[in-house]
């Protein structure tokens, strides 16, 4: 029995190391960030779009999405915000789904969707399970800071641009505290793979 796990978090929060480890636990991971890159590379359905909405200025040299720039563009303006999710997401989610179509003909028995806009997109909808990635605000400001080198200002509003952690936290089904050490937040996603086969097996008897 497949089980697919949707996989979020909040930015600075630890979700890739949580990918990491679920991994190593044998289970197919689908990036959607990595996905998104694939789906708006040169000559692609949604490199089409994006070029007709936004103009060649938001090329390299190279014909590839200067993800820098486009980002600047839409993150003062919901409006083009929305018309980049509208050229995109529908290519990305075809994406989505053939991968997660090949891997269950592959025979994987968890499958998860790592998603940093999960309940936004509505992939939720997608997962059997909702797994948030949590650590406390103090936390993830102060993590976020160091990372990108940000002001605390700087570092509030890019996290105020998502949904909170806590709103996400309380939608999950299960929530990975990644406030301790690595340690600690591995033993977590093992003994929560360990659970999910174990209560997939008793589903198949």
């Amino acid at each position: 029995m497949m089980v697919i796990i949707g996989l979020t978090g909040g930015i600075a929060s630890g979700k890739s190391s949580v990918s990491a480890v679920l991994k190593e636990c044998g289970a197919l991971v689908i990036d959607a960030d990595e996905v998104a890159r694939q789906a708006v590379q040169p000559q692609q359905p949604a490199w089409y779009k994006i070029i007709g909405n936004f103009g060649r200025t938001v090329l390299l040299e190279d014909d590839q999405i200067d993800r820098k720039q486009l980002g600047n563009i839409i993150f003062h303006d919901p409006v083009k915000k929305l018309l980049l999710e509208q050229s995109t997401h529908p290519y990305i989610l075809q994406l989505v789904q053939e991968r997660i179509a090949q891997g269950k003909n592959e025979g994987y028995d968890i499958i998860v969707l790592d998603v940093p806009l999960l309940f936004e997109v509505g992939w939720d909808k997608m997962a059997d399970q909702i797994w948030v990635v949590y650590v406390s605000k103090a936390t993830q400001l102060a993590r976020l800071m160091q990372r990108d080198r940000l002001s605390d200002l700087e570092a509030l509003v890019r996290i105020g641009s998502q949904m909170s952690l806590e709103e996400k936290k309380a939608r999950a089904d299960l929530v990975i505290d990644n406030g301790d050490t690595p340690e600690c937040t591995r033993e977590q996603v093992i003994q929560a793979c360990n659970r999910v086969r174990n209560q997939a097996g008793e589903q198949q008897k």
